[in-house]
């Protein structure tokens, strides 16, 4: 199958977009993390408990800190066993989405970056203020938590 010339042209320089944009390489980057997170929630069962990475805080004073059950959460996210994931950390669906609104961020924000470059600058302005805004939403809860209690990671 062959592609008329000018649609051709403009995969070659989304292509080329993708090389050379340090802005595009790091939303690559980004989006594949977060899908490895996806993936690490989704291989690691919740039932067998065979999660690899432990807490080591867990392990060294015996308590559970702030971010412990967050592979549980995730995992049972996953699979749609969303009461369930409240159980294991209270703030898991709230950083989940926070993943799952940054994956598609990565998407819409580089797609936008290649097809309009006339409007980059302001572009990678939203996309930053968003994600910041994004992140204390999600995240604020727990670093009051940990921060009001006295409680250290």
């Amino acid at each position: 199958m062959t592609l008329p010339a000018g649609r051709s042209d403009s995969y070659l320089k989304l292509f080329r977009g993708f090389r050379n944009e340090p802005y595009i390489l790091i939303n690559i980057i980004l989006a594949g993390v977060i899908l490895l997170v996806f993936l690490y929630s989704g291989l690691f069962s919740p039932e067998n408990d065979n999660y690899p990475v432990v807490c080591i805080h867990e392990k060294i004073t015996g308590e559970p800190c702030a971010s412990c059950g967050l592979s549980h959460s995730f995992s049972l996210i996953v699979r749609g066993r969303i009461s369930e994931a409240y159980e294991w950390n209270v703030y898991g669906m709230r950083i989940f989405l926070f993943f799952a609104l940054q994956l598609v961020m990565r998407i819409v924000f580089s797609l936008r970056f290649l097809k309009h470059p006339e409007t980059r600058k302001q572009l990678i302005i939203y996309d930053v203020a968003g994600s910041i805004l994004l992140f204390f939403i999600a995240f604020l809860p727990m670093l009051k938590f940990i921060f009001h209690s006295g409680y250290h990671i």
